[in-house]
């Protein structure tokens, strides 16, 4: 398989978790307006407006194929994943805390809430994860394969 197509491939799988990423993120919306506005400290809803505009570039980046779109993907899917967990999936412990934990019963988190947080929160990994894959294969020679010839190694640097 050449350079080309090993880089092409990791570019797709970015778009394909990108995808899930915007899908999951959509869901977890979804579900704070289900559950209303009103019950979203304000410092969490002002993180997520913040988070979406992130994340709306990072779409737009990766389906542009813009070539700082996976540094945006490690960045924007690292960073929610951290704030995501630590908002919902913490006890309550500031003004960033929207805990499902020890969630009041006003706050309307049910199953349904669970499953966007942990979604979104794996959404985020996945698209970080493929960021970081397609930047090893854009730094190495090989393309990100793992290749391993001694012989071929020694053949080439007697050469």
């Amino acid at each position: 398989m050449t350079k080309q197509k090993q880089r092409s491939g990791r570019d797709i799988r970015l778009r394909w978790a990108t995808a899930f990423f915007a899908i999951a993120l959509t869901l977890h919306t979804a579900d704070h307006l289900r559950r209303g506005m009103e019950v979203v400290p304000p410092a969490v809803m002002i993180a997520g407006m913040i988070q979406g505009v992130a994340a709306a570039i990072t779409v737009g980046l990766v389906f542009l194929g813009n070539r700082w779109a996976p540094h945006s993907a490690i960045l924007v899917g690292f960073a929610s994943a951290v704030g995501f967990s630590a908002a919902h999936l913490l006890p309550t412990w500031g003004a960033f805390s929207d805990s499902f934990i020890d969630a009041a019963p006003a706050a309307g988190v049910t199953w349904f809430s669970w499953i966007t947080a942990i979604v979104e929160i794996l959404a985020d990994l996945l698209v970080a994860g493929a960021g970081v894959a397609v930047l090893v294969a854009r730094s190495t020679p090989t393309g990100g394969a793992a290749r391993h010839n001694p012989a071929g190694a020694k053949a080439a640097r007697s050469a």
